[in-house]
């Protein structure tokens, strides 16, 4: 089974950083691409940011403010997120395209709240 767990959310003014760490666990062989994502209340759920094999991609919406990286050895994928806004209050979801016992498969983690007020 794999599991994947972000952390680092909360409430922070306009302005601020936060850092989102997402750390995957379980039997995992690979993993290859890692992404974050948010969905806010009454919207679709959007991709962010990805990493995979050293190369990012980023939404037109959080280029430059946005960085994301990733520990291959802790198989973990960070979001630094830089100079918030109040639209970028969503929840915050982690992904892992991975092989594990069960084959090639997209893992999702929880979501964490992250809350920006003006």
């Amino acid at each position: 089974q794999v599991q994947l767990a972000e952390s680092g959310g909360g409430l922070v003014q306009a302005g601020g950083s936060l850092r989102l760490s997402c750390a995957a666990s379980g039997t995992l062989f690979k993993i290859n691409a890692m992404g974050w994502y948010r969905q806010a209340p009454g919207t679709q759920r959007e991709l962010l940011a990805s990493i995979t094999s050293g190369r990012t991609t980023y939404a037109d919406s959080v280029k430059g403010r946005f960085t994301i990286s990733r520990d291959n050895a802790q198989n973990t994928v960070y979001l630094q997120m830089d100079s918030l806004k109040p639209e970028d209050t969503a929840v915050y979801y982690c992904n892992a395209d991975a092989i594990s016992w069960s084959g090639s498969s997209t893992f999702w983690g929880r979501g964490t709240q992250v809350t920006v007020s003006s």
